[in-house]
């Protein structure tokens, strides 16, 4: 049973001891990610404490998630609630494998394109909501981070893109 743990621990990424104990015998130093090095080992959480942060950022999300459909008429707080809704949520995850697998995760090449796009609409909806005041352009907005969302959430199941393209293209295709 504690075997069986192990391996659900190591696949979440949560076996940080073993990765710096190799990194400490091969003797590496990358200079490029030891703000993260420095970042993880400054916040390192045990399994429970994993798990209630998970929890409570994602119960969080949800929250603010359904709470943007109570003021679904005001596209700016709609827009400002389910924004940071999706931000929470996306956060969550973090707390299961870690900030810094979280993004490398992120900017793996076959998903760079899906989070650029995520991460640009969540900028565009925020700057719609915030600055720009306009309902129109920020409803548009909250439907393209929608979307955007979607597409990313779709990067992390082999092969859904894929169906999901061939399927828009056959429903949307005029010839017969």
């Amino acid at each position: 049973m504690n075997h069986a743990f192990e391996k659900v621990k190591m696949l979440v990424g949560m076996d940080v001891e073993d990765e710096e104990s190799e990194a400490a015998a091969t003797g590496e130093n990358n200079s490029s990610f030891a703000f993260m090095d420095d970042f993880n080992r400054q916040c390192t959480l045990s399994t429970k404490q994993r798990l209630y942060g998970f929890a409570i950022c994602l119960s969080a999300g949800l929250f603010c998630t359904l709470l943007s459909m109570l003021v679904f008429f005001n596209p700016i707080k709609f827009g400002i609630t389910f924004t940071f809704g999706n931000l929470l949520s996306l956060g969550s995850t973090a707390f299961l494998i870690g900030p810094k697998r979280q993004v490398t995760m992120m900017l793996d090449p076959v998903r760079i394109y899906a989070t650029a796009l995520y991460l640009a609409s969540i900028i565009i909806a925020l700057f719609c909501a915030l600055y720009v005041h306009n309902k129109l352009l920020t409803l548009i907005a909250i439907i393209l981070e929608f979307g955007a969302l979607i597409w990313y959430s779709l990067s992390y199941i082999p092969f859904a893109r894929t169906m999901v393209s061939k399927v828009m293209v056959a429903c949307f295709d005029t010839e017969f």
